[in-house]
């Protein structure tokens, strides 16, 4: 049968998985996995790309000796983050990673204290002011003068130069631009004043492509190095991983609006698609973001903490001994009737030296009981998470036209029954859980939509 690769990068791991269509079904294998590590040194923080296009070209050559029919390949990682490449189509340095200081406080700087400002700049990009976004990592790198910019030719984000260097051909795909900062949200283009403003060359950003596009055609020595005879296309897809994520929610609304989706991690995102973007002073105070969907479509989300606390949590416990496997905790969280709720975007949640302890001294300092046991703790986490996104709900249905019917939780959270059992408690509304592997899903739906197999992810009824 027809195999689609999808090669889906994330801040701890990378993995290649096939993907084959058969009768409405999609059945999925995880060919290769790999890790992926932040490498700190000197002053920054860096992503080592060389070792992750070195682990990409291993899970494809494993994939070959499979013997699988590949059709095409499509890449997808997390957002925000860049190489630069010279005329040469040498790349200029690993990639810094988003989680480094040289962003730090440069939002202040580069907008005028006044709401004004921040209001007129979401009234056009529709994102978020975040540091970590690319519009502040390269204003870092211009007050700082550095060299890498005065050489560059051309900015790639990571699903970006990785198809690149698998195909020789250089273009940015729509959806990870989005996370950047430096689009216009309804023209889907790059926001020439903004960039003026920001200082760096213009000819840095290049053609804009949307998912189901040809990047190009996998290089004649990649192919002869991973064992590939035939001419295989590098197609993208929604290469931001929560943009092919969503495109894997299934769902029998004509109106997609309605139904919410949440993907649920460390990070949970939650939010809807909807054709256009919704660039309201409201909206932004609210906390909404509109990033770029498959289709064309405006990813319109809130960036939630997800199952993070529980798992600092549960990694903390480990290290002190004794049982703390999900399948014990939670059934024993299940029957806590603690009424604690705490606000899990609060900075102490962040990366405290011991979770327990932020937890128990918020709770002491809101007048909530504190948590006695391991079970109380995690019933806490959990129900605390259901509150918050009820809290985005609320916020959804006063935004849009109609209110929310639905609320689709995937990726890995979406196995925690109990967590799911508690939303559907607090919003009222039906809750559906999977896929699990929708960025996957979604990666290769894409790929297989390009290639004429099928025209909707509407057709596939059936994961395995």
């Amino acid at each position: 049968m027809n195999t689609y690769l999808a090669v889906d990068f994330g801040g701890g791991s990378g993995r290649v998985m096939a993907g084959s269509i058969c009768q409405g079904a999609l059945k999925l294998e995880e060919v290769y996995r790999f890790p992926n590590h932040q490498v700190r040194m000197g002053n920054h923080v860096y992503w080592d790309f060389l070792a992750l296009f070195e682990e990409m070209k291993n899970g494809l050559r494993q994939a070959v000796r499979k013997g699988y029919h590949i059709k095409s390949i499509g890449i997808d990682t997390w957002g925000v983050d860049f190489g630069l490449i010279d005329r040469n189509g040498n790349l200029l340095g690993n990639p810094v990673c988003y989680r480094d200081s040289r962003t730090d406080g440069l939002p202040e700087k580069f907008f005028d204290i006044e709401t004004n400002a921040l209001s007129q700049h979401y009234s056009t990009v529709g994102i978020q002011v975040m540091a970590i976004n690319t519009l502040f990592q390269l204003y870092s790198m211009k007050m700082r003068n550095d060299v890498q910019l005065e050489v560059a030719d051309r900015l790639l984000f990571m699903p970006d130069l990785f198809s690149y260097f698998l195909t020789g051909v250089a273009n940015n795909e729509y959806c990870i631009a989005s996370t950047s900062e430096l689009l216009d949200a309804c023209s889907r283009n790059w926001n020439s004043d903004l960039i003026r403003r920001l200082g760096v060359p213009e000819h840095l950003f290049g053609d804009i492509i949307m998912p189901g596009s040809v990047r190009g055609k996998l290089k004649k020595e990649i192919a002869e190095e991973i064992g590939l005879k035939e001419e295989v296309d590098v197609i993208a897809v929604g290469s931001h991983d929560t943009a092919s994520a969503v495109f894997a929610v299934p769902t029998a609304k004509a109106d997609r609006s309605r139904c919410a989706f949440l993907s649920s991690g460390t990070w949970s995102l939650l939010g809807v698609e909807l054709d256009e973007p919704i660039l309201t002073e409201e909206a932004r105070l609210s906390g909404f973001t509109n990033e770029g969907g498959v289709g064309g479509k405006i990813r319109f989300l809130q960036n939630i903490t997800g199952l993070w606390i529980l798992q600092r949590l549960i990694a903390q416990w480990k290290e002190q001994g004794g049982e703390c496997a999900y399948d014990v905790l939670l059934p024993a969280a299940e029957y806590e009737e603690i009424s604690s709720v705490i606000d899990v975007d609060d900075k102490r949640f962040q990366n405290p030296a011991d979770m327990e302890v932020a937890i128990a001294d918020y709770c002491r300092e809101h007048q909530l009981p504190v948590p006695a046991t391991r079970g109380e703790y995690v019933r806490c986490v959990l129900q605390s998470l259901a509150q918050r996104y009820k809290q985005a709900i609320d916020k959804l249905n006063v935004l849009l036209p109609a209110p929310v019917e639905q609320l689709n939780i995937i990726g890995g959270g979406c196995r925690n029954a109990l967590l799911n059992k508690l939303t559907e408690n607090a919003l009222g509304i039906p809750v559906v859980a999977g896929p699990v592997e929708a960025t996957a899903i979604g990666n290769i739906l894409v790929q297989a939509i390009a290639k004429g197999e099928i025209s909707s992810r509407e057709e596939i009824k059936e994961y395995s």
